[in-house]
């Protein structure tokens, strides 16, 4: 019996993917052992007492410390994430590193602060119960997502630029089909390869390269592979121009191991070694301190906010019929289509009482607004001036679709009318506010200028500029200087 085809019929993994429940099922089994490891570790260094660790005030606390410092450095050395290629001595080395860390930092404790009521024993048996729990739960979920992958699904969208002496990896980007690579299109001016693969793929010679740009402009593309022997300047200076124009990755293979670049990574791809160039911000503690705030920030907001979740939705429902709360696809993260939350600020037929106002647009862009829209209700127009018929997509971010910070997804027939410079909004995750949102009288604000404080945002993002511009979202919110 097909597992996921049932879960599938079930409608299970419909659910966690459009919930984008997944990272915190993962998340949520990575706490489970290590907190086994813990109990297992203090029940056999206390077994004559039993009991739960959690009833002893200094390990309760010491376990409470440990937790996040653990769950942080697993994400800081990228072991949280499944991995595509890894071989599974990669991933025991990568968990012995982080056990390592917190085996020192406990025996670093426990000298220095003099921690002598701890048993030295549980020092060095909760590490290593930490080491092989998680490890045994991770190759299973390894496990699993290889035969997910090999069903069809979570695949990363790649274009290759190949010749003869990577052939070899391009046949196991086609045959392993448990990495999930799906390969849109090549370019090769190799014969074998056009003759083995002609008919099962698009092939286009390598002086077409320059096709490459439009290709990333209508499909959707995460990353692009330059796979020859003879590395051209100019053409690779090209291809990575119109990557970092879209917020593309792109990944150039070598060979030296001197070789570095202050614009790229390092990284490893089934074996092969890798440049890869990221025209986004990659600090990985500052990513992993962002992450954090989405998902711990957004719990709190909607926890705080939980009285206005319920006079609001209460206000519609008495001033005007249809549902509280609007949906509306959005483009995110490269391309990507996704429910935006709103409450409704407009009167049911609102779509289509467009078509007869579009003559009034007040716009210079392809968004759709005016100054005084007919279709907004009675309490639409204070909800949208205060921001907060924004709410709900604070469960946009809890899902993972949004960040607190960034710039606002846009509508998909927006995208189809930006110019190619622009397009490079869509290589970060959309945020519930940006710029752009905390300027006076923001919809009075040109096109251009619009796009250009976004992409300023993604050149200059640290976790510093993130937290000013949340600062004056919510003075913006009290000065009520939305629409």
């Amino acid at each position: 019996m097909d597992i996921f085809r049932t879960l599938i019929n079930l409608r299970v993994i419909p659910f966690l993917k459009r919930w984008s429940l997944l990272n915190y099922i993962l998340g949520a089994i990575d706490v489970f052992a290590i907190t086994c490891a813990f109990q297992l570790a203090y029940y056999l260094n206390y077994y004559y007492t039993g009991g739960f660790f959690f009833s002893e005030k200094i390990y309760l606390i010491l376990y409470l410390i440990i937790l996040p410092i653990w769950l942080v450095i697993l994400y800081l050395i990228k072991i949280t994430e499944i991995p595509r290629t890894k071989r599974y001595r990669v991933l025991v080395l990568e968990y012995l590193q982080s056990t390592l860390a917190i085996l020192a930092l406990l025996i670093l404790s426990f000298f220095l602060l003099n921690h002598y009521q701890i048993s030295r024993y549980f020092v060095i048996q909760f590490p290593f119960f930490g080491f092989i729990f998680l490890l045994l739960v991770r190759m299973l979920e390894y496990k699993v997502f290889k035969s997910y992958r090999a069903k069809g699904f979570n695949h990363i969208n790649v274009v290759l630029i190949i010749d003869d002496s990577s052939e070899a990896f391009l046949d196991n980007l086609l045959t392993i089909k448990e990495w999930g690579y799906h390969i849109i299109a090549m370019f090769t001016g190799s014969e074998k390869i056009k003759a083995r693969h002609e008919d099962s793929m698009i092939i286009l010679p390598e002086e077409y390269l320059s096709v490459l740009n439009d290709l990333m402009e209508v499909d959707m593309i995460d990353e692009v592979y330059y796979l020859k022997n003879k590395i051209v300047p100019n053409e690779i200076r090209a291809v990575i121009r119109s990557c970092e124009e879209l917020g593309v990755i792109f990944r150039l293979k070598y060979t030296d191991p001197k070789v570095n670049l202050t614009n790229a990574i390092k990284t490893e791809i089934a074996d092969e070694k890798f440049l890869t160039f990221i025209n986004v911000p990659h600090n990985i503690y500052a990513l992993a301190f962002k992450k954090l705030m989405d998902t711990v920030g957004s719990v709190i907001l909607i926890f705080l906010l939980s009285p206005l979740f319920l006079a609001i939705p209460l206000l519609i429902r008495l001033t005007s019929r249809g549902p509280i709360i609007f949906k509306q696809t959005r483009v995110g993260l490269r391309g990507r289509q996704f429910d935006l939350y709103k409450f409704r600020t407009m009167v049911v037929n609102a779509e289509e009482m467009k078509k007869d106002l579009e003559s009034l647009n007040e716009a210079d862009s392809p968004a759709f607004k005016i100054k005084n829209d007919p279709r907004i209700t009675r309490y639409g127009k204070f909800l949208r001036r205060t921001g907060l018929d924004e709410l709900p997509q604070l469960f946009n971010v809890l899902k993972g679709e949004m960040s607190l910070i960034g710039p606002r997804p846009p509508l998909p027939e927006e995208t189809r009318q930006y110019k190619r410079w622009q397009l490079r909004r869509l290589s970060v995750k959309p945020g519930l506010s940006c710029f752009w949102q905390v300027k006076p009288e923001r919809n009075t604000i040109k096109m251009q200028k619009w796009m250009e404080l976004d992409l300023a945002y993604i050149d200059n993002w640290s976790p510093r500029l993130d937290f000013i511009i949340l600062l004056k979202t919510i003075k913006s919110v009290f000065m009520r200087s939305g629409v």
